[in-house]
Order: structure tokens, then C-alpha cells, then sequence
């Protein structure tokens, strides 16, 4: 790539900032959509067996547990105790299927997920390899195996932190009133969820980078697992800005997922005269579309830290 096609990266005061040069490589990845087809091809060919294989098991357990349709159909906001108690029966009847199901197929499709993100992001780095001849990468998909590996555990253990969260909302804003002869504060127990889910996520967002960096830094330094790891967390000033874009991407997958729950919500008025198969067909477009944007702006990212580095390198 000549230089006048390269991803501006600009400077204030002789500092390179994190997100200043942001729209240029908005511009640089939209106007090269091979990256972005090429993060498509391989997210989307784990993820359609992967998805396949999870709603064949899915049904095979409703079908197996006789759950009564009736019974959630009559649930309501209105009755939250007598929901809980159809909603706990149903659970007691998918979830020993389902753990049974799980302790099998999740291992499988970690695996698998390790093994497909490793080598798919090997494609792309190198893809954007040869789009910049200032940026040649070595292809190491056992070191990014490892390196997933480790992501994949730390992203384990945010979710058991997330989930812990919850189970603790439940105890203060639902148990607590119910064991003092109290109706349960649905209200307080919402809050407090939705406070407690954006707070896991803006924390991942703002530690996850060094899982992000670090196969990037084991592709142009020839770095194994450990080695890559460490100089991730050795890159002084510049980890400031990689945080800054981290947490910028977090807030685009935040407005992406409220987009698509809005345009979900678009045919709603429309629902006496839209036709089951208009507002299947609608989910599964709005569905599409959002996973090809949360691709494309992967693909961002991941540009974004390139030029970041190149030009603290330089």
C-alpha cells in the first residue's frame, strides 16, 4: 500500500491519540471490504454448525420435557410470584437435560471456537499484512491458540463474575422481601441487573485489550504465548490508547445491540396487519444485519491497533 493510502494517524503536541485518527480507519476498512468479508467467512463458518447443533439440542429437550406452553402463555407482569413458580417448573424439568447436554457439547464448541479464532484471525492480520507494506506478520496459529485460550478462560470467568452479580440481586431484591412477608422489588432488582451488566461490560472492555494485543504483537514480533502476554503489558503510554479504543468499541457494540432492538421493534405497531412470515423474515434481516456490522467494526479494531502501534514503533 502506498503511503498515500495509508490509514492517517494524527498527532497533537507530538502525542498520538487513540481515537483521533478513528473515522479514517472507519474510511480506510469500509472502502476495503475484503477484510471485513474475510472476518464474515470465518466467524459465520463456526458459528452456522455451531448454531445448527445448539438449536437441534435446544429442541430435542423442549420436545423431550413436555413443558406446558399454556402456562407461560399465561404468565405476566402482573403475577411476578406465580410467573417465578411456572418459570421454576419449567426449569426443573429442561435444566437436568440441558447440564447433561452441556458438560458434553460446551467443551466441543470451546475447542472448536479456539481452534476456527485463531486461524481466522491469522487470515485477517495477514490480509491487512498486504494491504501495508510497513506491517508484515508471521502466521502463528499455535501461539494464537494459546493465546485464545487464555481469552477464552478470562472471558469464562467475567461471565461467573456477571452471574454471581445477578444471583446476588436476587437474594437482596427478591428473597430478602419475600422471606419478610413482602412483595418482591422487581423494580430494584431490574436496576440493579442492568447496572450490574453494563458494569461487567465496560470492565471487560477496559482489560480485555491485552487479549487483543497480544497475538497482534506475536504475528509482527514472532513472539510465542508468554513472550507476546508480557510485551503487551510493557507497551507504556501506548496502553492508555489502546483502552481508549477498546472502550470506544464497547460503547459501538452497546449502540449497535439498541439499534437492533429498535429496528426489532419498528413493525410492532404494524402487528395487526404483518404476517408471521413478514416478521420472521424482518428478526432474521435485523438479526444479519447486526452481525455483519459487530464483524466490520471487529475488523476496525483491530486495524485501529496496528496503525497505534506502527506509529509508536515509528
Amino acid at each position: 500500500m502506498s503511503n498515500g493510502e495509508a490509514v492517517a494517524v494524527r498527532s497533537a503536541g507530538g502525542e498520538v491519540r487513540g481515537t483521533q485518527s478513528f473515522v479514517h480507519t472507519l474510511s480506510w476498512c469500509w472502502k476495503r471490504p475484503s477484510l471485513t468479508a474475510l472476518e464474515i467467512a470465518w466467524r459465520w463458518a463456526y458459528g452456522i454448525p455451531a448454531g445448527a447443533v445448539v438449536w437441534w439440542e435446544a429442541a430435542r429437550i423442549w420436545s423431550a420435557a413436555t413443558v406446558d406452553t399454556a402456562a407461560l402463555g399465561r404468565m405476566t407482569f402482573l403475577d411476578p410470584l406465580g410467573a417465578a413458580k411456572t418459570l421454576a417448573q419449567m426449569a426443573s424439568l429442561i435444566l437436568p437435560m440441558a447440564i447433561g447436554v452441556a458438560e458434553w457439547l460446551g467443551p466441543a464448541l470451546l475447542i472448536a471456537w479456539v481452534v476456527m479464532s485463531s486461524l481466522g484471525r491469522t487470515v485477517v492480520l495477514r490480509r491487512i499484512s498486504s494491504l501495508r507494506t510497513d506491517a508484515r506478520m508471521q502466521a502463528r496459529p499455535g501461539t494464537l491458540m494459546a493465546l485464545q485460550t487464555l481469552r477464552v478462560a478470562a472471558l469464562g470467568a467475567s461471565f461467573a463474575a456477571w452471574i454471581w452479580c445477578l444471583w446476588a440481586d436476587v437474594r437482596f431484591a427478591v428473597d430478602g422481601p419475600i422471606a419478610a412477608g413482602h412483595e418482591p422489588n422487581l423494580v430494584l432488582y431490574c436496576a440493579i441487573a442492568i447496572a450490574a451488566t453494563l458494569g461487567m461490560f465496560v470492565l471487560w472492555a477496559a482489560v480485555s485489550w491485552v487479549f487483543s494485543v497480544a497475538p497482534l504483537l506475536a504475528m509482527l514480533r514472532g513472539l510465542g504465548a508468554g513472550a507476546s502476554l508480557k510485551a503487551a503489558l510493557r507497551l507504556g503510554a501506548l496502553k492508555g490508547k489502546l483502552v481508549e479504543i477498546n472502550l470506544v468499541m464497547g460503547i459501538v457494540k452497546i449502540a449497535l445491540v439498541v439499534l437492533a432492538m429498535v429496528f426489532s421493534a419498528c413493525p410492532l405497531p404494524f402487528e395487526s396487519v404483518a404476517t408471521p412470515g413478514f416478521m420472521m423474515h424482518w428478526y432474521v434481516a435485523v438479526g444479519v444485519w447486526y452481525l455483519v456490522a459487530s464483524d466490520f467494526f471487529h475488523v476496525v479494531r483491530l486495524v485501529a491497533y496496528v496503525e497505534l502501534w506502527r506509529a509508536y514503533e515509528a
